[in-house]
């Protein structure tokens, strides 16, 4: 259990009041920086944003970073104190990589950063941890999902859900709504996503009584035409591969060209215009577990649609189309509780808004958001949804809590 008994001492000194909820009130300009060097200066805050832009997970870290721009561009200011700021983002590419993430963090912290969001993948943030905490330098995760990020330290907070749960949801679901028996795991070797995801999957499986077969691959592969043959022959009910977007894609593009007809079924990272686009015109049922499903809120949807098609680098950097992926929901939720830490801390010293962080509460497009003891969100449930192959688009399918109860509605 976290220890943050002089943060929450700290921030009891503070004013609070705080209070937010669905999409803000438009507002002109924008304090993105794209990648330019921005340091605080004068009336001006930076929150340092710490996302892969190439790499394995480029994909996923530019759709979570357009999010955060978006709310960005319609809430450019902040009034912190009796003081009103202009806000900066300043990003940094850890480049998908553990080995380059401490020297992402290092950069980002030379630019006087008040906090730092990211990053898209667990590994990454687990690798620059430390160099965050050393600094003094609060950082609070989107969509990393392993618990190690917050384990252990004061530092590092986080806004989605964890493995534990979404291993144990995803488990339920297999078996409730797919009937498996039999299920393959498939993950990268010496990946901390992966291997984690599927041992808290394998757990909660032999639970409800499933068989799991657990294999893994090397880093860069890119032939799992054996690991298909695998899990026909082991007879697998279901294949589970928490991967990369990269890796998922040709997971789902030689599944069907080997004639595997059982359900693929993908964490939160398979959901991606990219596997959505390798699944088009496939005969092949995939899911996947997710933050949030188009429909949740409307008025944030049109307005963030608007704004991936009003520049092409934006929508090259959502895959080509303005489908709306969860992890953008969550950058610009993300985004809207950095603010209300640095409103709740009434400065942008970094220490201050770290203590201020355990109180901060918000309410937005992806619910509700609060932190426990161990600073991860209070989250009961994850969006499943499925790849529509005719008109390349995610159906809802339903929401799934640890219980394996589900909403109403469902596909």
């Amino acid at each position: 259990m976290k220890k943050k008994i002089l943060a929450l001492l700290l921030a009891g000194c503070m004013a609070a009041g705080l209070c937010a909820c669905g999409t803000p009130a438009a507002d002109s300009g924008t304090g993105d920086t794209s990648g330019t060097t921005a340091t605080a200066d004068g009336d001006t805050v930076v929150i340092g944003v710490f996302e892969p832009l190439t790499g394995d997970n480029g994909a996923g870290g530019k759709q979570e970073y357009l999010g955060m721009q978006y709310a960005n561009s319609i809430t450019p200011e902040v009034t912190i104190g009796d003081k009103t700021y202009k806000v900066e983002l300043s990003v940094v590419d850890n480049e998908s990589s553990n080995d380059k993430a401490v020297s992402a963090a290092s950069q980002l912290i030379s630019q006087n950063v008040s906090i730092v969001l990211g990053s898209y993948g667990s590994g990454v943030s687990i690798a620059a941890s430390d160099t965050f905490g050393e600094a003094g330098v609060p950082a609070m995760g989107v969509t990393c999902t392993n618990p190690q990020i917050t384990e252990g330290n004061d530092h590092y907070f986080r806004i989605c859900f964890l493995d534990p749960f979404q291993g144990t949801v995803l488990a339920n679901f297999a078996h409730d709504e797919l009937g498996a028996d039999t299920v393959y795991c498939l993950g990268q070797l010496g990946n901390d996503y992966d291997q984690g995801l599927m041992n808290y999957f394998k757990q909660a499986a032999e639970e409800l009584g499933m068989t799991c077969i657990q294999e893994s691959f090397p880093k860069n592969n890119s032939d799992f035409t054996s690991y298909m043959t695998t899990a026909k022959n082991q007879g697998a009910d279901v294949i589970f591969a928490p991967t990369s977007i990269s890796y998922a894609q040709l997971i789902v593009e030689q599944a069907y060209s080997q004639g595997v007809n059982v359900p693929l079924l993908g964490p939160d990272t398979w959901d991606s215009n990219m596997v959505l686009a390798a699944a088009q015109g496939k005969d092949m049922d995939v899911y996947v577990s997710t933050f949030y499903a188009e429909g949740g809120d409307t008025e944030f949807e049109a307005g963030f649609k608007e704004f991936i098609n009003s520049d092409s680098d934006n929508l090259n950097n959502n895959g080509g189309n303005d489908i709306i992926a969860a992890v953008s929901a969550m950058g610009y939720d993300a985004y809207y509780v950095a603010l209300e830490a640095l409103k709740l801390a009434g400065s942008t010293d970094p220490a201050a808004v770290m203590a201020a962080l355990p109180q901060v509460t918000y309410t937005g497009v992806t619910g509700d958001i609060a932190f426990d003891e161990q600073g991860d969100a209070i989250r009961d449930s994850a969006f499943i949804k499925k790849a529509n192959t005719e008109k390349e688009a995610w159906d809802f399918v339903t929401v799934q809590t640890v219980a394996g109860v589900s909403s109403d509605e469902t596909a």
